[in-house]
């Protein structure tokens, strides 16, 4: 029946041809998801004097499906007094003047929906307005905890947001849609890309902007939202939307790597990260690197786009994605997450209690049981779209909004906090060097050279230790270090270290605090010939090729085999029984052959290195009955040849 009314609706209108034939126009762009090219026409329609109730309520749901709600209001006005009887018009229009900041008029239109519409799910969405509306004044109490600054120097006319801090508080990772001219005609503006605002230390707006390379950056569709691992060597970023029709919800997530100096190519992640059928985007890593948080819109969730959490594995495989609940997700639009130093959810929402579009929510642990989500209020929250939050250090950060008094479009803003209480936090690392004997006992091991890197591998601090193995180095917060440790006849040993992820809330302090982080540094013994196990080196069936999860355990000995330069090593395959012995031989020095030519790939001097293949012959297991225990067959191994 609808359908029906607006098709007689519009051949009624159209006794002027030029403004039918623009509403043809118009609708073949807004089919197409161009809709600022549909505003155009529309408004000629409107300009020639007809087709009026049609043509503002396509205005009004072009500004609304591309995320320009409160422009779309005086369209659904003007549409529900043309006379138009459309279900959703007065529904949207409640939303649209609540993002317009005319909160009494928002929910006189909400309240009459939920008496007059006939969608159950929207009148329920409804009725969860009107209770959110009526958190409105709470939100607006105390307004002079945050001071928030426009990001001017970094900021255009076009959108800039979603900061990222890499490894270190001096560089930032942003989006922008600055870029090379090319118009996404959704909204009008360019397709948006990763840049880099490198801090020169002068003040919170310093600084120089590049684009990222262009590996990243791919013409003619969006990269957006990147985050990293604590260490600096893992990034993930949205890719996608090329701005047609389907291409509105092709967005996956990619990963890339830092090795040996670049950036890998990125990879578009594995299902069940990304979803064929869903917009997956605005990742975010947790502080130990374990968990990824992301938002996307697939099957499952509570509304539009929700908060969903992946786990990693022991071999480093992303698995396990569940929703985060309805605690923090609602019928609206959750995305943006992030996750604080100090353990905490910061997100973006527009279905939990708001001051218009999307507000920024902190989620913590209650001190019982469950999560509490709490809006951040004023100024850090406006009328206007709020998000993509990052902090720079407990008290200050950056986040996103398109609120008024902006350069452009979405604006990077400083936020500092001005009002709140905030102790002190030291933190103190103490460890011993270690190393086992020939019958696995630990024990101490003296006289060992201790470093302490930053992420660069610039040397901050260096200990020798004595009788009892100490060693002791200050730190900063939220800081990614490496801990180096040599000493002759044994392999020099790295492991990273962050104190990331350590902090405690300041809520929960009384007073300045001392964190005393205690790590033990293990290095073993160089013995020639004793097999060492390289872990997680899987290959695919009856292949030999190098595949990306092994080349990340290979890239392990490649960092051994750079920091002991004078080692000799035999890298050895073996397969487990399940074929002949000639063809598993034939099988094995293929895969010891490709994992010395990667090693070589990388810089490791081929005189270095043997390749040897031992097939079926050194089973550990004789055997072998289960998969797993085929699994331990099936190895790479290495051993120093000379030392």
């Amino acid at each position: 029946m609808k359908k029906i009314f607006i098709s007689t609706l519009l051949i009624a209108s159209c006794a002027l041809l030029g403004a039918c034939s623009a509403v043809k126009k118009g609708d073949r762009h807004f089919k197409r998801g161009e809709y600022e090219y549909a505003i155009e026409r529309y408004q000629e329609a409107l300009e020639k004097g007809s087709n009026a109730g049609y043509a503002n309520l396509r205005i009004a749901e072009s500004y609304r499906l591309s995320n320009r709600m409160a422009e779309a209001a005086p369209f659904y006005e003007a549409a529900i007094n043309s006379g138009l009887k459309i279900d959703s018009i007065q529904f949207y229009y409640g939303f649209a003047l609540k993002d317009q900041g005319k909160y009494d008029a928002a929910r006189q239109q909400l309240e009459e929906y939920t008496r007059q519409g006939n969608d159950p799910e929207r009148v329920k969405h409804a009725r969860q307005e009107i209770e959110n509306l009526g958190e409105v004044k709470r939100i607006l109490e105390n307004q002079d905890r945050y001071e928030v600054r426009n990001f001017e120097s970094l900021n255009t006319e076009a959108a800039d947001f979603a900061p990222i801090f890499l490894d270190s508080d001096q560089e930032m990772i942003f989006t922008s849609a600055r870029g090379d001219g090319k118009v996404y005609a959704a909204t009008g503006g360019g397709f948006t890309d990763l840049y880099t605002f490198t801090f020169d230390g002068s003040s919170e707006f310093g600084g120089n902007v590049k684009a990222m390379d262009n590996k990243f950056n791919l013409s003619g569709v969006h990269e957006a939202s990147a985050t990293f691992s604590k260490d600096g060597k893992t990034m993930i970023f949205a890719r996608g939307n090329n701005g047609s029709k389907r291409g509105r919800h092709d967005v996956d997530l990619y990963i890339s790597y830092y090795r040996n100096g670049e950036w890998t190519e990125p990879e578009l992640m594995p299902i069940p990260i990304n979803d064929p059928n869903a917009w997956d985007s605005t990742p975010a890593f947790s502080g130990d690197g374990r968990s990824l948080y992301f938002a996307s819109n697939r099957e499952g969730g509570f509304g539009g786009t929700d908060i969903w959490r992946a786990t990693r594995d022991g071999n480093g495989r992303w698995s396990r994605v569940q929703n985060m609940g309805k605690t923090i997700n609602t019928a609206g639009n959750e995305l943006f997450p992030y996750v604080s130093d100090d353990g905490k959810l910061y997100y973006a929402s527009d279905g939990l209690p708001s001051l218009g579009g999307l507000d920024i929510f902190v989620a913590t642990r209650a001190r019982g049981e469950g999560i509490e989500v709490e809006n951040m209020g004023a100024p850090i929250n406006s009328r206007w779209d709020d998000f993509g939050i990052a902090f720079r250090s407990p008290i200050e950060g950056y986040l996103s909004s398109n609120r008024e008094g902006g350069k452009g479009d979405d604006d990077i803003y400083y936020f500092k906090d001005v009002k709140g209480d905030i102790k002190s936090i030291d933190y103190v690392l103490v460890g011993k060097t270690m190393t086992t004997d020939s019958t696995g006992t630990e024990k101490i091991l003296p006289n060992t050279t201790v470093r302490l890197l930053d992420p660069q591998g610039k040397t901050l601090a260096e200990a020798t230790t004595g009788k009892d193995g100490s060693f002791k180095f200050d730190l900063s917060a939220s800081a990614n270090y490496e801990l180096l440790g040599e000493k002759p006849q044994y392999f020099t040993k790295r492991e990273p270290f962050t104190t990331y992820g350590k902090a405690i809330p300041q809520e929960e302090l009384e007073r300045d605090t001392t964190i005393t982080l205690a790590y033990n540094l293990m290095l073993d013994e160089v013995v020639v010939d004793k097999p060492i196990v390289l872990d997680n080196i899987y290959y695919d069936l009856d292949k030999a090729n190098i595949r990306p999860d092994a080349a990340r355990e290979l890239d392990k000995l490649v960092q051994v085999l750079k920091d002991n330069p004078n080692l000799t090593i035999e890298l050895s395959s073996h397969t487990d029984a399940r074929d002949t012995e000639a063809y598993n031989l034939k099988l094995s020095q293929r895969r010891a052959e490709s994992a010395v030519e990667y090693l070589v790939s990388q810089g490791i001097d081929p005189e270095r290195l043997q390749a040897r293949g031992y097939g079926e012959s050194r089973l550990l297991i004789l055997d072998a009955q289960t998969e797993e225990e085929h699994q331990q067959n099936r190895r790479t191994e290495f051993k120093v040849l000379r030392k």
